[in-house]
């Protein structure tokens, strides 16, 4: 299947003094619809590759699944308008999966720019995850400061276009085990944390996670429920965040 993740366009580009058209490329977004079950739960906006991980991440960080044998088929749907698409992602639950609870439900569109749209009460975000093991986690400074320039060295997406952000997933002593690009930055989290669903990896207890963006309260969560001890990321965070990550 072709790489969906940019596309070329002709664009105005300016410089100092004047302006040129040149050719670019653009980092590309498209709808993806999730079912479960038969009944659609969310469409959201993300960068097309790696559904599957996407798709697992995001049931993952809603509770609706907590390991890989709650998935009993999870595939690609036929689009009438454009077959050739990948848009719609069908999974079967089994039995033991938590499930569909109304109350996580959203059924209408997420941005890109939004990992809690569609949630309607204050209930619904705040998802129960047991607090971290108070274990003495020691890091070497050398594989912090080091992680930004390995994040980075892997977004090949980002290096043709300049419009996607990235998570990484490493382990303590900065070894890589995935990095996942989209235009959501939560949307790269749920790819990583899908990864590592799909892989047996979770808890992820001993592993740290790298955003190229703002940690914000959804990908404090998602991080959470994953059981990744350590967040790192380019800039600063904010006191909601920092509260609910104890």
């Amino acid at each position: 299947m072709r790489d969906r993740s940019s596309h070329r366009a002709r664009v105005l580009r300016y410089g100092e003094q004047a302006g040129a058209r040149v050719d670019d490329q653009l980092a590309a977004e498209e709808p993806l619809e999730i079912r479960v079950d038969g009944a659609p739960l969310t469409v959201m906006m993300r960068t097309p590759g790696h559904e599957r991980e996407l798709a697992l991440g995001f049931l993952f960080g809603e509770g609706i699944i907590r390991a890989p044998s709650d998935v009993v088929t999870l595939g690609a749907l036929p689009n009438g308008e454009h077959p050739d698409l990948e848009n719609i992602i069908e999974i079967a639950l089994s039995g033991a999966a938590p499930g569909v609870d109304q109350r996580w439900q959203r059924n209408f569109l997420s941005a890109s720019s939004c990992g809690l749209c569609g949630v309607s009460t204050i209930e619904a975000i705040h998802q129960a995850a047991p607090p971290l093991a108070d274990d003495d986690i020691s890091l070497d400074p050398d594989v912090i400061y080091g992680l930004d320039a390995r994040l980075r060295s892997e977004q090949a997406i980002f290096a043709r276009t300049g419009g996607l952000h990235a998570a990484g997933l490493f382990t303590l002593e900065g070894e890589p085990v995935v990095v996942r690009e989209d235009i959501g930055r939560h949307n790269a989290v749920d790819k990583v944390i899908g990864h590592a669903l799909d892989r047996g990896l979770i808890p992820l207890d001993r592993h740290l996670l790298m955003v190229s963006g703002r940690t914000s309260f959804e990908i404090v969560q998602k991080s959470l429920q994953a059981r990744i001890p350590v967040l790192l990321a380019r800039v600063g965070s904010r006191p909601i965040r920092c509260m609910r990550g104890g």
